[in-house]
């Protein structure tokens, strides 16, 4: 079989040494050229000899043959060795020049795709060194336009299922039920019941409840709570677990056009009252479990039981249900807010007001990237009172989904869920993976998941080591997605996204934007690290203190700092209020966390910044080990200095028995810094 070879030049502005910084270090060509989507390395040292793990497409393994600083590197593949890669500097008047020599078996590519492929890569390399902005995608002309074009919106709803053929009378009652109640969830749940009464509308612990059952309760519930003031603009705040009490909560406030506050279940009793003291509920709907949590409330704030425990006392939604009128409500003038808190993780939580969706557009964005599909069977893992559980009961109300509801997560109830319900998704936190991954493979074997087409993960960065661990072990079927309370969804990582780069937050989903920015707020050169916009029509309304975030080319800030390889897809570095300064050099822990977490004996681990009287600030990392391992404090310094840069070990390590999370499974780092836990 013979052989091409393809040859490119460039000239950049800067000397060879400039260059040679971005070049000489291989995991960063994902940021430059296309279809190079992973690059790590796998040997303690770098420079000659080096080996590195690459996907282009596929796995392969290569070695650096030649490394002479500031002059000449070639790479060639260990498997293929006919495949090399040589990259030359040479000085000129007007800075350095680079030749690009690629050689490979014939078969194997399209050359003159290659060529183009080099020449995008020498592109980009030199508006990165020239400080050159990337483009930021397109402002939408009008902001309907942002979830993109009505045909794409159609073509992602009817492959989903939502827009279907179906007996005449009862899509136009789905169609009047929104067009009456809006994209609201009273107006999802209402076009149900009119599309399909008798469809079951969620599962839990008491059992299954029908589209056409639920809509008579909440009307029942709506009526009764009218006598506890709550009216269209008032406020209530619900602290429950997910059931379908506190599902059927929110659609008989809805019906009142009353907003809803969802109050955290992980919250102190300081806390709780802080909130209540904030917000001004009218009534408080809870589960009996929390009564402690409410030591300190006004005490004339009416209270309704949402889950009763027998020594309970006092009124309950089964209670309200029963003696209230079945009377049909009128749509509130104004939809009433869903209010939900941010997590508290860098500091007390805060409301934030979640925008009503505008239509099914909403719902096509983020179906365009994960495939769900009309008639789900869901299981929600997150809490429901969390961004990413709301999600996925507002995503679930177009197609017509069964939630499954358990109060409590714990792994082998999900998988017993899963298996007796057939259940075809799950939407969880990383923790509850984790959770399932940590069962004893006898047991996992036990229970049929072969049902599951999707398991969608929110609410914290996904370690890579998990990503492989879950998809070898229940198939390619995790879908991440980045976002947050503020902006929703920002980027969808789907199981090809997952396969190619494992620690890749994804693409943007249809009429979503993302910008890289400096600190400046203007675009950041290609492969820089910058703070992470994005764009969006369910950007967040505000917190209900008055407080916003930063807008920047109709973009909104989601404190994250991260970059965009040359495909488009997101990496998040970590925090902006995170990012430590340690010897002059700019530190991200995620890094050191994902090197941490691929020692085979680690659980876990959580790194942040602490004070350094030399350096100013340095690492401290502390680790949970899996249970029977052992490692020191210099073996882990060790492994972290093989694979990442110097001021990148933590100089701290502390071994803990766990690490300090919130009800949704985020690592509080606050906690961790404060050292009182």
């Amino acid at each position: 079989m013979g052989s091409d070879s393809v040859e490119a030049q460039a000239v950049v502005s800067q000397p060879p040494a400039e260059v040679w910084a971005v070049i000489s270090d291989p995991e960063l060509y994902p940021r430059y050229v296309r279809g190079l989507s992973w690059c790590e390395r796998v040997t303690p040292h770098q420079g000659r000899g080096a080996r590195y793990l690459v996907r282009v497409g596929y796995e392969d393994e290569v070695e650096l043959l030649i490394f002479r600083q500031d002059e000449h590197l070639v790479w060639s593949s260990v498997r293929r060795q006919t495949h090399r890669l040589s990259i030359q500097l040479r000085p000129t008047p007007k800075g350095t020049e680079i030749s690009v020599l690629v050689s490979l078996q014939s078969a194997d590519q399209n050359v003159t795709a290659l060529r183009r492929r080099i020449d995008d890569a020498l592109a980009r390399l030199r508006d990165h060194l020239d400080g050159a902005p990337a483009h930021l995608p397109p402002e939408p002309r009008d902001p309907s336009s942002a979830r993109g074009s009505t045909l794409s919106i159609a073509k992602t709803l009817v492959k989903a299922g939502v827009l279907t053929p179906a007996r005449p009378d009862r899509t136009l009652r789905q169609l009047a039920s929104l067009a009456r109640w809006g994209a609201t969830v009273v107006g999802g749940y209402q076009a149900s019941a009119a599309r399909g009464p008798h469809e079951i509308a969620y599962y839990d612990e008491d059992g299954p409840r029908t589209f056409a059952e639920i809509d008579e309760r909440t009307s029942r519930l709506a009526n009764a709570l009218s006598r506890y003031r709550v009216t269209a603009g008032s406020r209530v705040a619900v602290m429950s677990r997910n059931h379908g009490r506190m599902v059927e909560s929110f659609i008989a406030c809805g019906k009142l056009g009353a907003d809803v506050v969802l109050m955290n279940t992980g919250l102190a009793a300081n806390q709780v009252a802080e909130v209540v003291r904030n917000h001004d509920p009218v009534l408080l709907m809870a589960d009996d479990e929390f009564a402690s949590l409410t030591t300190y409330l006004p005490p004339e704030l009416p209270r309704v039981r949402t889950w009763a425990e027998p020594t309970g006392s006092g009124p309950t939604v089964d209670d309200l249900i029963a003696n209230g009128a079945k009377d049909k409500l009128t749509p509130p003038k104004q939809p009433g807010r869903i209010v939900v808190l941010t997590s508290g993780t860098s500091g007390p939580p805060k409301g934030a007001r979640r925008p009503t969706p505008r239509g099914l557009g909403d719902a096509a964005a983020v179906l365009s990237r994960i495939p769900l599909r009309a008639g789900e069977r869901m299981l929600v893992a997150a809490p429901l009172f969390h961004t990413w559980g709301l999600a996925a009961m507002q995503l679930g109300m177009p197609l017509r989904a069964s939630l499954v509801l358990q109060r409590r997560f714990d792994p082998q109830s999900a998988l017993q869920a899963i298996e007796k319900h057939r259940v075809t998704s799950m939407f969880a936190v990383p923790i509850m993976l984790q959770r399932m991954l940590d069962l004893p493979e006898r047991v996992r074997s036990n229970y049929d998941t072969s049902s599951l087409r999707v398991v969608a993960s929110s609410g914290s960065a996904l370690p890579g080591r998990l990503v492989e661990q879950f998809m070898d072990t229940f198939g390619d079927v995790l879908y991440n997605l980045y976002g947050s309370t503020e902006v929703s969804w920002a980027t969808i990582a789907d199981p090809s996204d997952l396969r190619a780069a494992r620690t890749t937050a994804g693409l943007p989903p249809n009429g979503t934007r993302i910008g890289i920015l400096d600190s400046e707020g203007y675009p950041s050169p290609p492969g820089a690290v910058g703070r992470i916009f994005v764009g969006n029509d369910m950007l967040f309304d505000g917190y209900t203190n008055g407080a916003n975030l930063a807008l920047r080319h109709s973009l909104m800030d989601t404190g994250d700092r991260g970059y965009l390889d040359a495909d488009g897809r997101l990496f998040v570095a970590g925090r902006d209020d995170e990012m430590i300064v340690s010897g002059g050099e700019n530190v991200f822990p995620r890094p050191v966390e994902e090197a941490l977490v691929a020692l085979p004996q680690v659980r876990e681990a959580a790194v942040i910044g602490v004070p350094d009287n030399e350096y100013g600030q340095r690492l401290a990392a502390y680790i949970v080990l899996k249970p029977g391992a052992r490692i020191d404090a210099d073996t882990v310094r060790g492994y972290v200095h093989q694979r990442l840069a110097r001021f990148a070990v933590p100089r701290d390590v502390v071994f803990v028995d766990g690490l300090p999370r919130n009800a949704t499974g985020k690592v509080l780092k606050r906690v961790l810094e404060d050292g009182h836990w």
